[in-house]
């Protein structure tokens, strides 16, 4: 295939994956009042924080090592193995019949959904250079949040038929899906890292393995990007796992209404926000080597007064006006993250680099859904939120005072 052309493919094929990583992940958060009935425990905010909370805890822990796989082996074949089993595990969620059952379910979709994002996004930046790399990985981004939107709908298709339906239906799709791209997704031959084995008779293959780890934590422009990635992932994922729930209890609506009107109002405004963040930053950078850095700066300040109205509003104006603000400058400012980290790591050790990223932010993400679920009980979620933007501003201060890089791609 054209060689202009088939970097676009490679996105469109991992757009379709990154819809169903998220649909998948999402649509449990807003089928908990239909899985009450059979599920007891789950009629209990804090049981349901922990829920959630297992998936980030076990997919932060195995980021790392799911980025020095897919530094090691082919970035295609992670790509596949990651979405046949976690589109398994959401089958199989269709058949759990306690709250155990579901708690070790999530625990596996956590290892296998991990695998996903730093090969993935190391794919996509393997293709395209540094012309095309913010608005490539942008356009992969609102397949995240195409897929949130649509597990948002989660609700609304437990009630009419089930949620154990629903389930096995959104499972057998993933499972499809995973043999399409068996056939149709390559790795780039050109910017492929050898592959190694992870262990050698001698030992030699585990210490190459965890080289490059070593090499990306001795980078001191690595810390700084990665307090800036990991300090927005608060309110992030604070947003995929509470806003139905706060939604809900602010307008005084019904979940089926809220968990649709929450997702798809982020959804829709992070959709802008990546592809105005990707144009932008392409074109500023080709100008300025701090240009992605400036762009994500304005993304993620957007996000701050967002985050207050979302807490503190009680109209429908004021809330979703709130989330559309909150939406674009996300989205500006996920669609930075991976070039501006191929401009401080060399892109043999890209995905070991964003496993990092991923394990940090994540970690963070599991403490404050487990924190926000006790809020929630307790009736100040909104404050929880509010607060939230206090610490995206010590992140957006440090990026622009520290974060220098000199060169728009390290290869």
């Amino acid at each position: 295939m054209n060689k202009k052309v088939y970097p676009w493919v490679v996105v469109a094929l991992l757009w379709g994956v990154a819809l169903l990583n998220y649909m998948d992940r999402q649509m449990l958060s807003t089928m908990q009042e239909a899985m009450k009935a059979d599920i007891v425990e789950l009629c209990r905010a804090e049981a349901f924080g922990a829920l959630m909370a297992v998936f980030l805890w076990v997919y932060g822990l195995v980021s790392p090592f799911a980025g020095i796989i897919g530094d090691r082996v082919s970035r295609k074949w992670v790509v596949v193995g990651s979405l046949l089993v976690w589109s398994g595990v959401t089958f199989v969620m269709g058949y759990a019949t306690s709250f155990e059952q579901l708690y070790w379910l999530r625990a596996i979709m956590g290892v296998s959904e991990a695998l996903y994002i730093p090969s993935g996004l190391s794919l996509i930046a393997d293709w395209h250079t540094g012309k095309s790399r913010s608005l490539a990985v942008g356009i992969h981004m609102t397949g995240l949040y195409t897929g949130q939107a649509i597990g948002g709908f989660g609700a609304i298709v437990a009630s009419s038929f089930s949620w154990q339906s629903t389930f096995h239906a959104f499972g057998g799709i993933g499972i499809a899906y995973a043999l399409l791209l068996v056939v149709c997704l390559k790795d780039n031959p050109e910017q492929q890292t050898k592959a190694h084995t992870v262990t050698g008779a001698d030992g030699k293959g585990l210490r190459n393995a965890f080289r490059g780890m070593g090499v990306v934590l001795s980078t001191w422009a690595f810390w700084v990007l990665l307090f800036y990635f990991a300090a927005p992932s608060l309110p992030g994922w604070a947003v995929r796992n509470w806003l139905p729930t706060l939604f809900s209890q602010s307008l005084s609506i019904p979940m089926e209404s809220a968990g649709p009107l929450s997702t798809i109002t982020i959804a829709a405004s992070s959709f802008a926000g990546v592809i105005l963040g990707g144009i932008v930053s392409d074109r500023w950078s080709q100008h300025n080597v701090r240009g992605r850095v400036y762009t994500s700066a304005i993304g993620l300040a957007l996000t701050i007064p967002a985050l207050v109205l979302i807490g503190l509003g009680h109209s429908v104006v004021a809330v979703v006006g709130a989330g559309l603000c909150f939406g674009v400058g996300y989205g500006m400012f996920d669609a930075n993250n991976m070039p501006i980290l191929c401009q401080i790591v060399s892109s043999k050790y890209r995905a070991t680099a964003y496993g990092i990223m991923n394990m940090t932010g994540v970690f963070a993400g599991a403490a404050v859904t487990q924190v926000l679920g006790k809020w929630s009980d307790s009736g100040n979620l909104g404050l929880g939120f509010a607060l939230l933007g206090c610490i995206v501003t010590l992140a957006l201060v440090t990026q622009l005072c520290f974060l220098r890089p000199e060169h728009d791609t390290l290869d």
